[in-house]
């Protein structure tokens, strides 16, 4: 039966694992796109196309695919026009995760159990409408009703943290942490970097003229991160290249931008990599995780970049060459202050054996101080959960897996945690099944909390009062 109890559990020991174990564990969504002022503000949502259908180029894209204009996607179209446009789509997605998701999202927060069709929507938009006007359905409301613990939101270097401050002072049933992306100050080809460098300026209250005085702005936004939560660093790397280079030839590199001049493809590989190698020294000191994500292809369809700009739904996947550059600036790390824990994402699932064999060229100290992140956009489906699950079993400890992350700019994006927990149990049940793994419920259910929630909870090291700190000092008695 569609979505029953039991959905993707396939045997008892799946379903126990799911039910005993996995269900009731809180959640940990340690990288997301939430804006922490929607959070702080905490205003109710007009109707279920602004909470669901904005900003969601998952669901855009296959709306382009079923020929639904753009005017109904993008446009100006009314939000109820949308709404119907999405369910009429929808019944052409079975076998895609977002069939999934859309059902579970109507019935996790808004006791829908019908499909959604073209039929149905009407009646579902007023049933979801008026929910979505109560109180207990606001941004917070559906954070609270989740079980969320911790959010880390993904935010700039020059960003004032201003709203992570207001909720450390107003919310207590979950916790909201930066997270430090310097894509800006990475990408210093892109058209925007001398007018980030004055947002920097403005930021730090000093001038950013020269490369040195660059690392010390950057090093000091990291203490100001850090002193306000944050414990993860994050990098979008869709082309990695290595070139290393003395300070002074950084320093040559960013004079020569700052005057306007066009660089060479050689002097902006050399500033990349001399900056992330500076900034991964930072991230070390801090005991903080950096989290890399390798291999998008941005940006594919120019007319519709132009018109709608990035993140709409016209980016790829990337198959150049990963592991040699990789290896270079990792090596290098280690050889100087040391590799900080490290996370790994790629959106090619191909680099997954790669990736895990070079991850665990480094690992030390801490467990599972490298991971293998989890299935990644294209990748976060059944299969591609299954896939990163079973190759980072084949080649390093399951166990010490950090898990399950949204990566979303959606608020009711949470039950993909469901989806993976029973992916997950799933996959455990069928080794148990196989007779590859034990029959033993405590050991295996202890697993499964443990890559649920408690690992995450323990690994980021969040250190401000509430839940995390307790959840922590429990997962370190365990």
């Amino acid at each position: 039966m569609f979505l029953n109890e039991d959905f993707m559990l396939s045997g008892d020991t799946a379903r126990q694992l799911f039910h005993q174990h996995a269900k009731t564990m809180p959640i940990v969504d340690y990288h997301c796109h939430l804006d922490p002022r929607e959070i702080y503000e905490d205003k109710p949502f007009e109707n279920l196309t602004a909470a669901w259908l904005y900003g969601d180029h998952y669901k855009w894209r296959l709306m382009r695919a079923n020929g639904v204009p753009e005017s109904h996607i993008t446009g100006d179209a009314s939000d109820y026009d949308k709404f119907l446009a999405w369910a009429r789509t929808l019944p052409k997605a079975i076998g895609n995760p977002l069939y999934s998701w859309t059902h579970l999202e109507l019935r996790r927060f808004f006791g829908v159990n019908e499909l959604l069709n073209e039929a149905s929507a009407p009646a579902i938009w007023e049933k979801v409408n008026r929910k979505l006007a109560e109180p207990a359905f606001t941004r917070r409301g559906l954070i609270r009703s989740s079980n969320v613990k911790v959010i880390c939101t993904t935010d700039d270097p020059a960003d004032s943290l201003e709203y992570h401050k207001l909720l450390r002072d107003s919310e207590t049933a979950f916790q909201v942490f930066p997270t430090f992306r310097p894509d800006k100050a990475l990408n210093i080809d892109a058209e925007g970097f001398s007018a980030w460098i004055g947002k920097l300026e403005q930021a730090t209250g000093q001038q950013v003229k020269t490369y040195a005085a660059l690392l010390e702005a950057l090093s000091n936004r990291v203490d100001f991160f850090h002193e306000n939560g944050c414990r993860l660093s994050d990098h979008a790397l869709d082309v990695l290249r290595y070139e290393a280079g003395e300070p002074e030839a950084a320093q040559a590199v960013f004079a020569k931008r700052l005057q306007g001049a066009s660089l060479s493809p050689q002097e902006i590989t050399l500033y990349r990599t001399e900056l992330l190698t500076a900034l991964i020294g930072f991230y070390q000191a801090k005991d903080w995780t950096m989290q890399l994500h390798l291999h998008a292809y941005r940006n594919n369809n120019t007319p519709m970049f132009r018109k709608l700009g990035p993140d709409t739904g016209y980016d790829g996947i990337n198959d150049l060459p990963l592991t040699t550059p990789l290896s270079q600036l990792l090596d290098r790390a280690e050889s100087g202050s040391g590799l900080p824990k490290t996370i790994l994402y790629s959106l090619n699932p191909g680099d997954y054996p790669a990736l895990l064999a070079l991850l665990g060229c480094y690992q030390k100290d801490t467990a599972g101080k490298l991971q293998l992140g989890s299935g990644w956009w294209y990748n976060d489906t059944r299969s591609g959960m299954r896939q990163q699950l079973t190759l980072l079993a084949d080649n390093s400890l399951l166990g010490n897996f950090v898990g399950m992350l949204t990566d979303s700019r959606s608020f009711l994006s949470y039950t993909r945690h469901e989806y993976f927990r029973r992916v997950l149990c799933e996959l455990i049940g069928e080794l148990v099944e196989r007779g590859e793994a034990p029959d033993d419920i405590d050991l295996l259910g202890s697993m499964v909390e443990d890559i649920s929630y408690n690992n995450a909870a323990g690994y980021f090291g969040f250190q401000t009062s509430g839940s995390p700190v307790e959840v922590t000092a429990r997962v370190k008695e365990r």
